[in-house]
């Protein structure tokens, strides 16, 4: 066995826990980490991209909803609050993380369902002055193109295949190759899921937009960590989950925006009660509201909503400035230990450098990555796997220390090393 007082590894991992320790002594937001219930057993949480931890607030929340507000209100509920707060949530959401001003976000259904009738409304109105083409890249997630395809199906639209680089991401220079006068709708992903590429969205909306065609964004892993400036970028519609970065934890309702100009003239397929213009009136015939309620189906789910507004009311705190300027130091902390540790044995990145074009998560390749997440999962190391061959590295700022970031680098080097 090594002497490990001579053994160069051993030297290197003291270095770089002094540095990780003293990133985490420079954090303005550590104190946040107490807030998250601890997880048994688990020694590096690397998948806040895909399901962000609870919070402690949460755990107590949901107690004091079910015994209070459902449990001694009842039905009361309803006219004390709960009709408005798919809305009311939508703001707070919209303010805090999407650069939306009040009226344009609603929370409801899932993502899939959301990004159905956003979609589903584009195309319709478009179609109206012969737009036929919707614009979605090969690497988007597998719900949007499968939306889209079934769209493009029901409504005979065709559908442009914009070929994006799994290591990169859509350009504006994509997009603008493939939008003309047949274009009704471009729909994208802010930040890739698989390699966290950050689209330059300003650039590619408005590109869409001098060809007369709409803009959807997926912004389900930019979403709580990465700013978005909706109004800014003049989008018309958007859709993101709730269960990672916003921590609603697993099936939390999503968001839809719907920009205010849109309100009156995109109409959503799903024409349930809670769309209508006034719902308990329970009157004949479906009358769209006149707002982004429109948006909404069925009954709103209440209870779900309960930790997406903890995790909302936490990302107010912090402020998304100061949790994109934590996200940047974290993300180049994991590939500055991927270059230390990981490259020598094969490993290569499959994330943007470029702090500018990144988001939250950094993906790293090796073909035998699949067998290597599982092992990791059983030493309380907990990134995720996405096939062929990628191990994506989810940051959470809020909950996640650089310490961490260390612990589960170092147990990925020493697998990679067997």
């Amino acid at each position: 066995m090594t002497d490990r007082r001579t053994d160069p590894t051993t030297d290197r991992s003291t270095d770089l826990t002094t540095v990780a320790a003293g990133l985490d002594a420079e954090d303005p937001l550590a104190g946040y980490r107490d807030r998250f219930l601890p997880a048994d057993g688990v020694v590096a949480y690397l998948d806040g991209n895909s399901l962000g931890r609870p919070l402690r607030a949460t755990a107590e929340r949901m107690e004091r909803f079910v015994r209070a507000d459902w449990g001694t209100r009842l039905i009361r509920g309803w006219d004390e609050g709960w009709v408005d707060r798919p809305r009311s949530l939508g703001d707070r959401i919209g303010s805090a993380a999407l650069g939306a001003a009040p009226g344009q976000v609603v929370v409801a259904d899932s993502t899939t369902v959301l990004l159905y009738k956003l979609a589903r409304a584009a195309v319709d109105q478009q179609a109206a002055a012969g737009r036929r083409e919707i614009v979605v890249d090969t690497d988007n997630f597998p719900t949007d193109r499968y939306v889209l395809e079934g769209i493009a199906a029901e409504r005979g639209a065709v559908l442009r295949w914009i070929t994006s680089d799994p290591a990169a991401g859509v350009t504006p220079e994509q997009v603008a190759a493939v939008v003309g006068p047949d274009t009704a709708l471009v729909l994208l992903s802010h930040v890739a899921y698989r390699s966290g590429f950050l689209a330059d969205a300003p650039a590619i909306t408005r590109t869409a937009h001098d060809a007369g065609a709409l803009v959807l964004w997926d912004l389900s892993h930019s979403v709580g960590s990465v700013p978005v400036r909706l109004d800014a970028w003049g989008a018309d519609l958007a859709v993101g989950c709730g269960y990672k970065y916003l921590g609603g934890g697993p099936g939390a309702p999503a968001f839809g925006y719907l920009a205010a100009r849109h309100t009156t003239t995109l109409r959503q397929p799903i024409t349930g009660w809670f769309g209508h213009r006034a719902p308990f009136a329970m009157g004949p015939g479906h009358e769209p509201a006149p707002d982004v309620r429109a948006l909404l189906s069925g009954t709103p789910p209440v209870l779900a909503s309960v930790p997406l507004e903890c995790g909302v009311e936490l990302l107010e705190q912090a402020g998304i400035d100061a949790v994109r300027a934590k996200s940047v130091r974290l993300t180049r902390f994991a590939l500055d230990l991927a270059d230390t540790l990981l490259a020598p044995h094969g490993v290569t990145v499959a994330s943007p450098r470029d702090p500018d074009r990144r988001g939250g998560h950094v993906t790293l390749r090796r073909e035998d990555f699949a067998q290597v997440n599982a092992r990791l999962w059983e030493r309380g190391v907990i990134p995720d796997f996405r096939a062929p061959d990628g191990i994506r590295i989810g940051l959470a700022p809020l909950s996640t220390s650089f310490a961490e970031v260390l612990a589960g680098m170092t147990a990925l080097a020493e697998e990679v090393a067997r």
